[in-house]
């Protein structure tokens, strides 16, 4: 079964260096912990707290509280809306880059 194309779209959300790349880790990694994210960014708490709350707004992300070791920890995941919205803009910077390896 072939997936159809997805419309390439430019998601000004996602469009975010930051943004982008929290999308790419949850759409590789699926629910991935807060911490986790914020190494791999290299990001204090407060900028990766604020570009996920921007994402949660819009619908693309989704995050939940779980306990480990008595300890409080913080996961987030790609809803499918955001997956989809996360391809598409994909979708539109490869368009982009093949328009501009044609020329």
């Amino acid at each position: 079964m072939t997936e159809t194309p997805l419309p390439p779209v430019l998601d000004e959300t996602i469009h975010s260096p930051y943004r982008l790349r929290i999308c790419s880790l949850l759409h590789q990694l699926g629910t991935t912990e807060y911490q986790f994210l914020r190494d791999s960014l290299e990001v204090s708490p407060s900028v990766l707290s604020k570009h996920l709350k921007k994402l949660e707004d819009a619908g693309y992300v989704e995050l939940s509280k779980k306990t480990v070791n008595t300890r409080p920890h913080t996961w987030a995941t790609l809803t499918a809306s955001g997956s989809l919205a996360f391809r598409s803009h994909l979708a539109y910077l490869q368009q982009l880059v093949q328009a501009n390896i044609d020329r």
